[in-house]
């Protein structure tokens, strides 16, 4: 069977709940379709209510250096931006039927596309993993007195066993966890708020801590944006895309945006507490929420990874791995998931330490590969039906994606990336500009791409039968 064709008219999978989601990358097929665009909302909403999205916005303020409403302004417009890309790319799902990574194949090419699925493999697996299964670790052992280390077995196995069994029973944590953390971390929201001293806090950060604290919080959110069509593919064809979009968007934008406003508030209570954040933060509360918020941040941590090792198993195999098993999906979850739980483990002695520039990190090739997949939909626009044969065909080779990513990647970072073990000439001669990467990243793969790509489709388009 090609990737483009149908798996039948008999659903095998359909809306079983606890079964084991057959395949690998195959396009869903009719008969498989189901779903509403409302589930949007928590399978967005659920993973971000988690404490890795309030310390973003405690960075504003701790380490970025702004005032409350700076940081407000910050938090709001990073998760603004990431938020409307996560709804344009979340409403392209339903077309295909293949999980966001493969679609990247009509604007990189069969070949070139392997290059940004590593990256996305890796972000998946190595960074967030370890962060949010750490997080939740170190969150049951403070609640429980158990070792961090059992308390991350325990966490890291709970995630594998949804993931292993894929996409229905993914989007069913998501859907029945979601009112248990909302009800909590409301609750954590309003006292922290009351307790909170806007004026407390002078902000002296200037522009440069405003643009990598927008910067930080664009990577989080946007971090979420080569996952988006995994979730939307089983919806049916004929579903709106204004309602996918508006309820992928706002399930994303509001849970990141007032989870990180909690963070920003927190803040200015007291000193934040870098070394241990988590229980600096619930030392806030009084102690029977501040162990509701303990669960909670557990909790979020599964509903946060359980997607991470469910798209992470989807870019490996568009790396163009071959397993001829019917679980071959299943089976690189769990071996995913044991390699995220060793690099987890490995960083529980130093967990948190580079949140900060891991966050700009995916701000700096997610933001270049944004460019290049809405410009090619901008420029393909109104020809759907072309573009699914090149999705498995080897020979698509549009390497003007792949060279206006790698270039815009490349110019980027090399003059304008801000890290700790890494300062390019420009924040180094003007530490003023903060980090302008992933602006400047995505504006040039943007330009790049547009004026490479839009003469060859020109005369594609005037050749009938051609396509590419």
């Amino acid at each position: 069977m090609s990737l483009t064709e149908s798996t039948g008219p008999v659903a095998e999978y359909g809306e079983k709940v606890v079964a084991v989601e057959p395949g690998g990358i195959e396009p869903v097929g009719d008969a498989e379709r189901h779903g509403k665009p409302l589930q949007l909302l928590w399978t967005w909403a659920s993973p971000n209510l988690e404490f890795a999205t309030i310390y973003v916005g405690v960075l504003a303020v701790a380490v970025f250096g702004l005032d409350f409403w700076q940081a407000v302004l910050a938090v709001v417009i990073g998760n603004g931006l990431g938020s409307l890309t996560q709804a344009i790319l979340s409403a392209r799902g339903p077309d295909h039927g293949v999980p966001q990574m493969v679609l990247g194949r009509i604007a990189f090419g069969f070949k070139g596309n392997a290059f940004p699925a590593l990256l996305m493999s890796l972000m998946a697996g190595v960074g967030w993993f370890a962060v949010n299964s750490v997080s939740g670790a170190f969150a049951l052992s403070t609640l429980t007195g158990l070792p961090a280390l059992l308390c991350l077995v325990i966490v890291v196995g709970i995630q594998v066993v949804i993931a292993f069994f894929g996409h229905n029973l993914v989007q069913a944590y998501e859907k029945y966890i979601f009112p248990v953390l909302a009800v909590v971390f409301a609750i954590t929201a309003v006292v922290i708020f009351t307790k909170a001293s806007p004026g407390s806090v002078g902000g002296t950060g200037g522009t440069g801590g405003f643009l990598l604290s927008v910067g930080a919080a664009f990577g989080y959110t946007a971090g979420w944006n080569p996952y988006a069509a995994d979730y939307t593919r089983y919806l049916p064809r004929s579903t709106s895309k204004r309602a996918i979009g508006l309820s992928a968007g706002l399930g994303l934008f509001l849970s990141t945006s007032i989870l990180m406003l909690v963070g920003v508030a927190s803040a200015t209570i007291g000193k934040p507490g870098l070394d241990n954040p988590t229980a600096a933060f619930t030392s806030y509360l009084p102690s029977a929420l501040a162990s509701a918020t303990l669960l909670a941040i557990a909790l979020g941590s599964v509903a946060a990874d359980v997607l991470n090792i469910y798209s992470g198993a989807l870019a490996v195999l568009t790396l163009g791995i071959r397993l001829p098993l019917a679980w071959r999906r299943a089976v690189v979850a769990v071996v995913y998931g044991a390699i995220g739980f060793v690099l987890a483990w490995l960083s529980l002695d130093d967990a948190g330490s580079a949140y900060e520039n891991f966050l700009l990190v995916v701000s700096y090739w997610v933001a270049p590969w944004l460019a290049v997949i809405l410009v090619d939909q901008y420029l393909r626009r109104g020809t759907q039906a072309q573009v699914g044969p090149l999705l498995a065909d080897t020979r698509h080779g549009n390497w003007a994606g792949f060279w206006a990513f790698t270039i815009g990647l490349a110019v980027s970072v090399g003059l304008f990336a801000n890290q700790a073990l890494y300062t390019a000439p420009v924040p180094k001669a003007v530490p003023e500009v903060g980090d302008l990467t992933f602006l400047v990243g995505f504006v040039l793969s943007a330009l790049i791409y547009f004026f490479l790509k839009r003469p060859s489709l020109n005369r594609e388009r005037a050749t009938p039968g051609s396509g590419g």
